[in-house]
């Protein structure tokens, strides 16, 4: 198993790099969907992969969600998964929210659209605060009112045991529309991370 721990240093400057790049995505959002988007400040956690299931299951239970995985992968090692979770509901404003007609396009291809929107304005701002690029998988519903979060989270072909979880919150003002980002990197990727964070660290 791998053994990661953050230092307080590099926790406070991965902390920092993420609020300014939720601050870039926040305006590039609202440029772009013409509606206010708030990030609110993220949650920072390792977690131990296995347990991911039931912390879903605990955080989102009784809830009807759709949710969009988008794998992405930098330079210097850096990879992961995005998932996207939004409530059943909030579909009509998605539709509102990208402008498209009534019955124009499918539910799950909404899904897939805001998702790939909301997760690589953000990623790409941060992988540019340090010096990387990212590429993206396509983004694919993975969980629906027919299948289950916690499937799909066992299902994952990632060879980790050790995560870092960053919990990410997107309200948009003028519509009923929110949803949760939850980006989990492997803990060998957390290794070359932390590498980047103590050049960033050098620096300044």
């Amino acid at each position: 198993m791998i053994d990661i721990a953050l230092t307080e240093e590099q926790r406070d400057c991965l902390q920092e790099l993420i609020n300014v790049a939720m601050g870039q995505a926040s305006d590039k959002l609202a440029r772009f969907l013409n509606t206010f988007v708030h990030l609110n400040v993220p949650n920072i956690e390792l977690v131990n992969f296995d347990s991911l299931p039931a912390d879903f299951t605990e955080n989102y239970a009784q809830q009807n969600l759709s949710v969009v995985s988008q794998g992405f992968y930098g330079n210097e090692g850096i990879r992961g998964e995005s998932l996207l979770i939004y409530k059943v509901n909030t579909l009509d404003d998605v539709a509102k929210i990208l402008g498209y007609e009534p019955g124009e396009i499918s539910d799950n291809e909404q899904l897939t659209d805001i998702s790939s929107i909301l997760t690589t304005t953000f990623l790409n701002g941060l992988a540019e605060l340090i010096e990387n690029q990212l590429s993206y998988s396509a983004p694919r519903v993975v969980s629906s009112a027919t299948s289950s979060l916690d499937d799909h989270l066992k299902q994952l072909s990632f060879d980790w045991d050790l995560a870092l979880k960053v919990d990410i919150s997107y309200m948009v003002t003028d519509y009923s529309f929110d949803c949760d980002m939850v980006l989990l990197i492997p803990g060998e990727a957390v290794k070359n991370i932390q590498l980047v964070l103590e050049r960033i660290l050098k620096e300044y």
